[in-house]
């Protein structure tokens, strides 16, 4: 394990970062239920996929595409919990649109971390747009598209992967699959049972790994960004995982799946589980869970003070990038 790069302090850092994406994570729902937040996009049970693959990249170096449910991602490849407040309440300090998109929209060019759009799937053209623009440069850069597997009906995903391939490009195609696009479960909106099995329609590896598991998901992307670095093209991870709340803050999830499924899913928890092997490992203890748990609680009522705080965008700038001047 050590070989891999992933030490002690490491996995300790990962476990940060998936319990702060947590906290962060249910102090938002808090702040929607008060009519204080407009709407919330969850990486609730996601964490460990998120994690896992930022901490296999070279952090601030790859290009990362994310989607709207990657909180614990842009967590973990550098935004602070007061920049994902910021945009949360839609402040002019907010890096990622300078309070001008709705949540859950990432963007940080300096963290290379490629601006999001609404329409869904077309980060995955973005990713290889990307791939190319670093193939061509030789910059030894690899890209990241992050997806729900909703996204895999649509046409951007079909043809950036087929440019991505044909072009044998440095870009990896991260399906985070929960098993629903938002209400409609998978066996409703694809025939496969796997999304990684269309990987060999396009020519490049299609890899399943446990979503929940952020040793594994580290190791998989590792090999995978690996893989690109040295000129072999792109690879479809497909990371099995389980959102454990709404789709978003708007949605009663109630309404499409029981609550014995989500209970049974719970019990395979990435941050339960995790504390559990770290804990197994010697790694951490309760002094240090302790420690870390009030280290991001702090952190988490700072981001919130900060952003609440925080000005307003003028409304003499609302039309600033919008039309040519």
């Amino acid at each position: 394990m050590l070989d891999k790069g992933l030490t002690p302090k490491v996995m300790l850092d990962m476990y940060y970062h998936m319990a702060l994406a947590r906290a962060v994570d249910d102090r938002m729902w808090i702040l929607n239920r008060q009519g204080r937040a407009p709407v919330v996009y969850t990486s609730n049970g996601h964490e460990a996929a998120q994690v896992g693959s930022a901490f296999a990249l070279n952090r601030g170096e790859d290009w990362i595409c994310p989607y709207y449910r990657d909180l614990a991602l842009v967590l973990a490849y550098g935004m602070t919990a007061r920049e994902v407040m910021l945009h949360l309440l839609g402040r002019a300090e907010d890096p990622n649109s300078g309070g001008r998109q709705m949540p859950a929209h990432w963007g940080h060019a300096e963290r290379h971390i490629l601006t999001s759009g609404s329409v869904v799937a077309t980060q995955d053209a973005h990713a290889a747009g990307l791939a190319l623009a670093s193939k061509v440069l030789k910059d030894g850069r690899v890209s990241v598209a992050y997806f729900g597997e909703g996204s895999t009906s649509q046409g951007e995903f079909h043809e950036a992967l087929n440019f991505a391939a044909v072009h044998k490009l440095p870009v990896i195609f991260f399906n985070e699959n929960n098993g629903y696009a938002i209400s409609v479960p998978s066996r409703k909106q694809m025939a496969v049972q796997d999304v990684a099995a269309r990987a060999s329609g396009y020519g490049m590896p299609g890899i399943i790994v446990d979503g929940n598991d952020p040793i594994k998901v580290y190791e998989v992307v590792k090999e995978a960004a690996d893989r690109a670095r040295r000129g072999e093209g792109p690879t479809l991870v497909e990371a099995k995982t389980y959102r454990f709340v709404p789709h978003s803050s708007d949605d009663d999830d109630r309404a499409y799946r029981s609550r014995e499924e989500v209970a049974e899913a719970k019990k395979r928890d990435p941050l339960v589980m995790f504390e559990a092997y770290l804990r197994d490992q010697k790694i951490l203890n309760d002094k240090k869970l302790k420690e870390m748990q009030q280290q991001i609680k702090d952190v988490v009522n700072d981001a919130t003070d900060y952003a609440e705080k925080a000005a307003l965008p003028d409304p003499s700038t609302l039309a600033d990038y919008v039309y040519s001047s």
